[in-house]
């Protein structure tokens, strides 16, 4: 048993949350998968995963092996970027898109560090919200907060992954009261992301038991920049989903607080998107890492 690939391929698992996703992913096939992860389950004698017709979870332990796992795999990964870039004269011109509130939020601060560490490269950041053609573009890397990546002949990279939570302003809470289960958000304002998949529904499942509970939503206000989802939510106009990057601050100051704390979202994932594969771009590979270092110690 190749131990980094079962590794891989248990992590790949869990953030997919289905055996022939991740075995789609992977281009094996869902039996394999299903007999290496019961070869890992037998080597550590304890079981990782409990499955249903309709459901998987992890156990105890299985929460404890995807956390470690997914250090030593992110590590392995940095060592790899962080020596591919040393190899490769980092001068030139890159050009990198992202979203706006994970640009402004996220690369924006980490960015005068990288400057310090390559001063011979210059640097162009598009902010858009909007879905581009990087490469018609001619940006060099492209930055995307989604769920998933649609199938492209572009190469994408997962940086990390990010929660996302309900939440509201204390104003509003005290106006409208305090939902105390899901079904009760249809008596609610809502305040909805133009551009999420999840605009029109909401995918909620109990960080306890699992269980998920689909919400119909029908947004008062929807608008397609998290940065004015969350001045709406803090000027106590109803309840809205926002990423951890975006609703850190503002939770820390009491401007906002969660909404059914014990539910999340389906979690989001960071990818670095290019046209060509990153380890032929050391420019590309040496922002990747930079990134993919900040988002870690941010965790």
């Amino acid at each position: 048993m190749d131990k980094f690939s079962v590794m891989n391929a248990y992590c790949r698992i869990v953030e997919r949350g289905s055996f022939a996703r991740a075995a789609e992913d992977l281009g094996v096939s869902g039996t394999l998968l299903s007999r290496e992860i019961k070869l890992l389950e037998k080597s550590l004698g304890c079981t990782l995963l409990t499955r249903t017709t309709r459901n998987m979870s992890l156990t105890e332990q299985g929460q404890a092996y995807y956390d470690t796992a997914k250090d030593i795999l992110s590590r392995i990964d940095q060592l790899d970027e962080q020596i591919r870039a040393s190899t490769g004269e980092i001068r030139g011109h890159l050009r990198v898109n992202a979203p706006s509130s994970f640009g402004q939020l996220v690369i924006a601060p980490i960015l005068p560090d990288f400057m310090d560490r390559y001063p011979d490269l210059s640097v162009t950041l598009s902010f858009d919200d909007h879905l581009i053609d990087m490469v018609e573009q001619g940006f060099d890397l492209s930055i995307r907060v989604r769920a998933a990546l649609p199938d492209s002949t572009l190469f994408a990279r997962p940086i990390a992954r990010i929660k996302q939570r309900l939440f509201a302003s204390p104003a509003y809470l005290d106006k409208a009261g305090i939902p105390q289960s899901a079904e009760a958000l249809e008596d609610h304002a809502i305040l909805g992301f133009a551009l999420a998949e999840h605009n029109r529904k909401w995918t909620l499942r109990h960080t306890g038991t699992g269980k998920v509970a689909d919400v119909a939503v029908a947004p008062r206000v929807s608008v397609g920049n998290s940065l004015a989802l969350r001045d709406l939510l803090i000027a106590g106009k109803g309840i809205g989903t926002l990423p951890d990057f975006v609703s850190a601050e503002p939770v820390a100051a009491g401007r906002l607080l969660p909404v059914l704390s014990d539910y999340e979202l389906p979690d989001r994932q960071i990818f670095a998107v290019s046209g060509a594969r990153l380890e032929t771009n050391a420019a590309a590979t040496a922002f990747v890492s930079h990134l993919k270092s900040a988002t870690s110690n941010a965790d």
